[in-house]
């Protein structure tokens, strides 16, 4: 079975709609039965489905892809265009702009639309008239409203938007877990697989923005011998076999492993799918979000941001259990396939400018009860997946490089970066042996900055029954996450107290500027920022990114990244503040706050290479799994780095009352781990 056969189903049900409310759409192009500034707005939407349609037709004939490139090129423009930072300002697309013209009784709410009608680009290449059909329904739906000579109800039109978000989300989880598990749904495996790569017109066949990244980062890899591009294939695959092995899970019982990347790597990803295909694991792809599934770079992160609340518009009570429910019929529908699930692989990249959103009052936000609603779904949903894709059962692995837009030396970083993800891991994890049997000394460790950097933070740590046998820090070296260099523990909340704070941090795609945290018993108890003037824009910017609508976080994880090259990179090129937390948390010592490193897996022994197991995978929060999962998990873990320029000290004090540096002044002092200060004390390329 194909996707073509798994979703014939779905065009059947619409074949006799489709090409109605196409044919009713292009007429909103020429009548005038609605005033302004309401018609420009719906001639806008209109025109841009009438392009997906000619689109779709052209695809279904085989004749749209016989295009030349730069003619590809060009219609990309025409459809993400408006997007791009310079048209955005006058975009229907955004609220801003959409509430200016239509007024503040129905801009939002328009504005919301015209984004949900944009969703209708990543179908059309796949031959995907149902979700066309279903969109297209929709905004003939509101614009017959507009037509009305009684006047429009603004309630009419929320209960529009409510329904048609209650009755499709059903068909749209259903579709996002069969693409996640089931590898019969091929369509991205498809074109990788059978697509001549060198022939870049390739990249439009996703149905993703296609930019300067996307093709240059293709151009780039077309020119590597296959011998490298397999080199790097292997580092990624084999970070994700020896997961499993170093965690005693059974890959044998697996049947799929889902890949997640960006659009340019598909050399790469071709051979590791046949790495994976040698493992006995099939591949699955899902449509990318912006960092997981088949992704490429957003035309615009403030229209992203923008529209990141937008089911504040419909969300309540009903609708989330309704979307529980959604879920828990979907996984039942592909149980089989969510068993033989293996779990993520994922390609990160970065090199983008960090992005400081600018918040805007026309902007849907969650209210205090959505809010609650949302972590509510979180924690729910959270507990469905792990029922189909038991944690204990499931593993990773992350990689990361970077794209074009890092600059000039673009690819004298990526061949740094290639070294950076295959440095010799035995080094790492004797030197870190060392530190972790310093470590494992101790009742706490206290951390301090410098330089400006406030943190003063008191860290305690799970006490050993029997040292001999047992460790509080993992060994972590180049598996799951990619490249090697850090030691991490899930720390005791109780006796866990401070100030964790570091200049500027870029966190999931946003800056944060100034980032403080206050710690009481390892829970946090306040948090600030500066990127905003006002400070209630800051409480809720942290309140929404960071603490993911909960009142607090528990200090998850605290780690010594020992990865000194990966800073020194950073640092000689001048992109410390452009690597992704993948490789900026191996730069200092960093704290999660949220979920453990062993959120669903708790109870499965862990061991280092020296044989002894790391018994620190629960927390005084996490425990609570055994009474109620809905107290013991917040879905979230965000790793916040102290980079070496603004770290003081990390010194542990042991039960006896003994005070042992681990770093002092910015500088690895335990015996043995000489080396990691090297490229610490290098001068600036």
């Amino acid at each position: 079975m194909s996707y073509q056969q798994i979703y014939k189903p779905y065009r059947e049900e619409v074949r006799e709609r489709y090409p109605l409310v196409m044919e009713r759409i292009g007429r909103i192009l020429e009548e005038e039965t609605v005033s302004e500034p309401f018609r420009g707005y719906f001639r806008n939407a209109a025109g841009f489905v009438m392009k997906l349609y000619k689109e779709q037709e052209e695809i279904s004939k085989g004749t749209f892809f016989n295009r030349s490139l730069s003619e590809l090129a060009e219609w990309n423009d025409s459809i993400y265009g408006e997007l791009y930072p310079g048209n955005y300002e006058k975009s229907f697309a955004n609220p801003e702009y959409a509430v200016k013209v239509l007024g503040e009784e129905y801009g939002r709410e328009l504005c919301m639309l015209y984004a949900q009608i944009r969703k209708m680009a990543d179908y059309a290449p796949e031959g995907g008239i149902y979700e066309m059909t279903i969109y297209g329904e929709l905004l003939v739906e509101i614009y017959n409203c507009f037509e009305d000579e009684a006047g429009v109800n603004p309630k009419e039109i929320s209960n529009i938007l409510y329904w048609f978000a209650h009755d499709y989300i059903e068909i749209f989880t259903e579709r996002s877990i069969c693409r996640r598990v089931n590898p019969e749904d091929d369509f991205f495996a498809e074109i990788i697989k059978g697509a001549d790569l060198n022939d870049l017109r390739y990249l439009y066949r996703f149905g993703c923005c296609v930019g300067e990244n996307e093709i240059k980062t293709a151009e780039f890899l077309n020119c590597m011998p296959q011998e490298k591009i397999k080199a790097m294939a292997d580092t990624y695959t084999e970070g994700y076999r020896i997961g499993f092995e170093v965690t005693g899970k059974d890959l044998s019982k697996k049947r799929a492993a889902e890949i997640s990347y960006p659009l340019g790597f598909e050399r790469v990803v071709r051979a590791a799918m046949d790495n994976f295909e040698k493992m006995g694991l099939q591949v699955t792809f899902r449509r990318g979000d912006g960092r997981f599934g088949v992704y490429s770079a957003s035309p615009n992160e403030q229209y992203d941001f923008d529209h990141k609340a937008d089911a504040a518009a419909y969300l309540d009570k009903e609708f989330v259990e309704h979307y529980l429910e959604c879920i828990r019929n979907s996984y039942e529908s592909f149980k089989e396939a969510a068993a033989g699930y293996a779990g993520p692989a994922v390609i990160e990249t970065f090199g983008r400018e960090p992005f400081t959103p600018v918040g805007k009052k026309e902007n849907y936000e969650f209210n205090e009860k959505q809010q609650k609603l949302n972590v509510y779904f979180s924690n729910k949903s959270g507990q469905l997946m792990n029922q189909y894709i038991k944690g204990e059962e499931r593993s990773f692995t992350i990689i990361a490089y970077p794209i074009p837009e890092i600059g000039p030396k673009y690819e004298e970083i990526f061949e740094k970066t290639v070294e950076l993800n295959n440095l010799d891991y035995t080094l790492y994890r004797d030197m870190q042996q060392k530190i972790i049997d310093v470590l494992d000394q101790a009742e706490y460790v206290k951390i301090k900055g410098r330089e400006g950097n406030r943190t003063d933070l008191t860290v305690a740590i799970c006490p050993l029954a029997d040292p001999g046998k047992e460790t509080a820090f993992e060994n972590c070296v180049a598996d799951v996450n990619i490249p090697v260099g850090e030691v991490f523990t899930s720390p005791k909340l109780a006796g866990t107290n401070g100030i964790l704070h570091v200049s500027q941090v870029y966190l999931n795609q946003l800056k944060y500027v100034d980032l403080e945290l206050e710690f009481t018993e390892g829970m946090i108890t306040s948090y600030r920022c500066r990127n905003f003037s006002q400070e209630e824009e800051n409480q809720k910017f942290l309140k929404e990114h960071l603490l993911y609508h909960h009142n607090t976080l528990p200090l998850g994880e605290f780690a010594i990244g020992t990865n000194t090259t990966a800073y020194r990179m950073g640092r000689d090129y001048n992109i410390a503040d452009k690597l992704p937390i993948l490789i900026a948390e191996k730069t200092g010592p960093h704290f999660a706050v949220g979920d453990t490193c062993y959120t669903w897996a708790e109870d499965t022994p862990v061991f280092n290479p020296d044989g002894k197991e790391i018994v620190a995978r629960d927390n005084e929060i996490s425990i609570l799994r055994k009474e109620d999962p809905q107290k013991a998990y917040f879905n979230c873990h965000t790793d916040i780095t102290i980079p070496y320029d603004e770290l003081d000290t990390i010194t542990i004090w042991t039960r006896d009352g003994r005070e042992i540096p681990v770093i002092a002044e910015g500088r690895y002092v335990v015996e043995g781990t000489e080396a990691l200060n090297v490229p610490l004390e290098q001068q600036h390329i």
